[in-house]
């Protein structure tokens, strides 16, 4: 069965791009077949995975307003191992070209449909903002991850987030929920940073990874290499942290999977 899960914070700055990058990365190195939309007009995901975003014929903007299949967008990352529907600057005007579209909400929905079977997992990256690419974003995901740093107005952004999540089950896609929730930037020497840790196992329990991902500055270097941390220096506490990551959600895809074919 294959999965969409969309990547998202109203908040940016949190490691949002890094961690669908990263993790698209990962699931190539354990074998599984991903896709990485990028949903952000600033592209950051595209040129992290190898791709110039300046040399795009087609991109995920032709895709929403369907002028061009995903089937011919999509983009082999040459760094990462997985697909891509890259991004650029021609994708913030999507939402303009879009307000009076049938049935605007779901376009990525249908071409990702159009192409589900050819993946194990779909990562969507979100931008950070409320907005109809987001919106899209939601509605075609399965399940949503919500990467955070450990401080106090985080904290304030999870909720409104939360908020909207529940609006988007309401009216537009009843079976999203949220997968887990990713602690990004941890420094355990932070004594605030591990305050809010606590305070988010406690609120929101199990749907807190286990796996944190730390500060590193390999992590801050391979985007400009256009390179995913995994291949810029797989050894790093970064690389490692992403692939322990992928691990553990392809972990809860499996629990999950089982929990649904088990007899009531």
């Amino acid at each position: 069965m294959s999965r969409v899960l969309a990547v998202t914070n109203q908040k940016g700055g949190v490691g949002k791009t890094t961690t669908v990058v990263n993790v698209a990365a990962s699931l190539a190195e354990l074998g599984q077949r991903a896709l990485l939309v990028d949903l952000d007009p600033q592209g950051n995901a595209t040129t992290g995975s190898g791709i110039d975003k300046s040399a795009l014929k087609h991109s995920v903007y032709h895709v929403l307003l369907e002028q061009t299949p995903p089937q011919e967008a999509r983009i082999r990352s040459p760094s990462g191992g997985y697909d891509v529907l890259p991004a650029n600057r021609e994708l913030a005007g999507a939402e303009v070209e879009l307000v009076d579209g049938e049935r605007r909400e779901y376009r990525l929905k249908n071409a990702i449909d159009s192409v589900i079977s050819d993946y194990d997992v779909v990562l969507i990256d979100c931008p950070p903002a409320l907005n109809l690419l987001t919106i899209n974003g939601l509605a075609a995901a399965w399940r949503v991850l919500i990467p955070m740093q450990c401080e106090y107005y985080a904290l304030e952004g999870l909720s409104d987030l939360v908020q909207t999540i529940r609006r988007v089950r309401s009216h537009l896609n009843t079976g999203l929920e949220i997968e887990g929730l990713l602690r990004t930037m941890l420094d355990p020497r932070n004594a605030l940073a591990q305050q809010v840790s606590a305070q988010l196992e406690q609120h929101f329990g199990a749907k807190v990874y286990r796996t944190a991902i730390p500060r590193n500055v390999r992590l801050a270097e391979a985007p400009s290499h256009g390179q995913p941390a995994l291949r810029y220096d797989p050894a790093s506490k970064g690389a490692q942290a992403y692939l322990q990551l992928t691990r553990e959600i392809l972990e809860r895809f499996e629990a999950d999977a089982l929990h649904r074919v088990s007899p009531i």
